[in-house]
């Protein structure tokens, strides 16, 4: 991962997080893209993977 790839997907969890209203069934699926970007800069998921995490089925 370039570091600009890494900026622009921080980015775009900031954004995401701005959108949260508190209200947990409103928010899961703004919260379900922040958990997989966050997957992502952490190396936990290949980015672009069809394969699901097994450990959270994310």
């Amino acid at each position: 991962m370039t570091i600009e790839q890494k900026t622009a997907i921080e980015k775009e969890v900031e954004s995401l997080k701005a959108k949260l209203t508190g209200d947990m069934f409103q928010d899961m699926e703004t919260r379900d893209k922040i958990h997989n970007l966050e997957m992502q800069l952490k190396g936990v998921k290949p980015i672009d993977s069809h394969f699901d995490c097994f450990g959270c089925g994310s």
